[in-house]
């Protein structure tokens, strides 16, 4: 609790001082109300994590978004909700996985082999879910015109370019062009980690002293990492690029 002490000497000063014991709490709620509301895109892994964290750190109201759409690495939505739990954010988890069956040919959502290599390798386009992006996307703009939002945070980077689409800065610049005209309400589509890499954005979240062993970045769903696929590949990096040790265990 906030305590404030005053010196009084007579009448008039302590009706002052009545009256600022009154007005700062109002000041302080005031205050938390203006804040900008923005809906961040939380998968639950270190992007996200720390795109929310940024939000955060910034002075936004967060109002965080999660996606159950049936991916096999469904174990991201604990950590997320957990995460939420502990900062005391709105949260939702939305579960859209009835929508799987419009989305076949992913290794990600299908019964198909987790790729292993570079996350930049030709066979890492097997993880690549259709139209993924911008349905969660889309769904997120309808939750920020709900909610008032005035912007959607999403974690692209630029290690996604070479094989995802809908990371790509062109995609977020038309997104942001249609968001302008789908509803009465103007939202933008914002990427703070658009043109950085994943150690790019593990720097700035070292900065903000997080606690990465609250991520799952794994595109398998078992108990630890594989450290194989491409995901805990381009993770593994980030982190001897900044010469601190993973805290996740792997297999």
């Amino acid at each position: 609790m906030v305590q404030f002490h005053f010196n009084i000497n007579n009448v008039s000063e302590c009706s002052r001082t009545i009256h600022l014991i009154g007005i700062v709490p109002y000041l302080f709620l005031e205050t938390l109300q203006m804040a900008e509301k923005v809906v961040v895109i939380y998968s639950g892994g270190m992007d996200s994590f720390t795109v929310l964290n940024r939000a955060i750190k910034d002075g936004k109201q967060v109002y965080a978004l999660s996606f159950d759409y049936g991916q096999r690495h469904v174990k991201e939505l604990e950590y997320a909700s957990i995460v939420c739990g502990n900062l005391n954010i709105n949260h939702k988890v939305i579960d859209i996985s009835a929508i799987n069956q419009l989305l076949a040919g992913s290794s990600l959502t299908d019964d198909i082999e987790i790729p292993e290599g570079h996350y930049e390798a030709e066979n890492m386009k097997s993880t690549i879910v259709p139209n993924r992006n911008m349905v969660l996307l889309s769904l997120a703009v309808a939750y920020a015109v709900s909610v008032g939002a005035e912007q959607v945070y999403y974690g692209a980077h630029s290690g996604d370019h070479a094989i995802y689409p809908d990371c790509r800065p062109e995609f977020v610049e038309k997104m942001n062009d249609v968001c302008k005209i789908a509803n009465y309400e103007s939202v933008e589509i914002f990427s703070p980690y658009l043109k950085v890499n994943k150690s790019a954005i593990l720097a700035d979240g070292i900065s903000m002293n997080l606690d990465y062993s609250n991520t799952w970045t794994c595109y398998n769903g078992r108990d630890k990492a594989c450290g194989k696929c491409g995901s805990c590949q381009e993770r593994l990096e980030a982190f001897s690029d900044n010469k601190v040790i993973d805290p996740i265990a792997y297999e």
